[in-house]
């Protein structure tokens, strides 16, 4: 083994938990807005699809399952305005002089 491998491995070691992202909060540590939103969003998507489940067995009203399908088209537009935004971003960056 190279002795000089060995050294970088404890120096990368020794200074990781400098580098360690700190929790913002003891509620959500380690969450952004971003997680956020995609939590919410699959939390959309999830009640949707039970609701639908619901439905097809019978132990749903047509009128719930309306109502989730509009939430989940809701929230299906927002994330892809989201990602054209995005995308839209990116793009702009990339024609950037250098």
């Amino acid at each position: 083994m190279d002795i000089r491998s060995t050294f970088a491995a404890q120096g990368y070691a020794a200074t990781r938990p400098a580098t360690a992202p700190k929790p913002e909060n003891s509620e959500q540590a380690g969450q952004s807005a971003f997680g956020k939103a995609a939590a919410s969003f699959a939390e959309t998507l999830q009640q949707g699809e039970e609701v639908a489940q619901a439905a097809m067995s019978g132990k749903a009203d047509s009128q719930s399952l309306v109502q989730a399908l509009a939430q989940t088209e809701l929230a299906v537009e927002t994330a892809v305005t989201v990602r054209d935004k995005v995308v839209e971003a990116y793009q702009e960056i990339l024609r950037m002089p250098v």
